[in-house]
C-alpha cells in the first residue's frame, strides 16, 4: 500500500539531486555579475583599454599644439 508521501519522495530526491544545485550556483552567478565584479580576463580588457585611451588622449593633444603652431585658426574653422 502506497501512502500519499511516498509520491512525492522521488519527485524531492531527483530535485534536491540535480535541479536544486544548478539553481543555486545560477543564482549566485548572476548575483555576481549584477554587483559589477569583473573577471580576471575583464579586469585585464579594462586596464588596456584605459591604457590605449590614454595614448589616444596624448596623441590629440599633440596633434593640437602642432596645428595650433602651423594654423592658428585652425579651431575657428572647424567649428570649436
Amino acid at each position: 500500500m502506497y501512502y500519499p508521501f511516498e509520491l512525492f519522495i522521488w519527485p524531492g530526491v531527483l530535485f534536491l539531486i540535480f535541479v536544486a544545485p544548478l539553481w543555486i550556483i545560477m543564482h549566485y552567478r548572476s548575483k555576481g555579475r549584477s554587483q559589477g565584479m569583473l573577471t580576471e580576463d575583464e579586469r585585464a580588457e579594462l586596464d588596456r583599454l584605459a591604457s590605449s585611451a590614454d595614448d589616444m588622449r596624448e596623441r590629440i593633444e599633440t596633434l593640437e599644439s602642432i596645428l595650433d603652431a602651423e594654423t592658428p585658426d585652425w579651431r575657428r574653422r572647424s567649428g570649436r
